[in-house]
């Protein structure tokens, strides 16, 4: 398991920038982001929150969110690796994208738990 666990949101990014003395606007933050996005070169996610997050990660991989402390984490496809297949199989459905996010407890939430 990947244990990247950045995968800011636009709001991040701009007040990471005005901490630095930036005076960049969130527009200009957002518009940059989904260029990005567009081009390939990060990739857009939904579900973490009610806003988009960006990853840098634009390999198919799936999401694993912990709900004590909200870090993201990146899992590896193969944990379901003939998802997408099965399901155009099943349902005859054209699937041109997908995001999975798995929700739970990691495991430095669930160690902390037991202590």
């Amino acid at each position: 398991m990947d244990n990247n666990t950045s995968h800011p949101s636009a709001e991040y990014i701009h007040n990471i920038l005005k901490k630095a003395d930036s005076n960049i606007s969130l527009a200009t933050v957002y518009r940059n982001l989904n260029k990005m996005a567009a081009a390939g070169q990060i990739r857009k996610i939904f579900g973490l929150e009610n806003k988009a997050h960006f990853d840098y990660n634009t390999s198919e991989h799936y999401h694993f969110i912990c709900e004590k402390c909200g870090k993201v984490y990146d899992l590896p496809c193969d944990i379901a690796p003939d998802i997408v297949q099965n399901t155009k199989n099943k349902t005859g459905f054209q699937i041109n994208s997908h995001e999975i996010v798995f929700h739970g407890i990691c495991l430095d939430c669930k160690k902390k738990e037991r202590q």
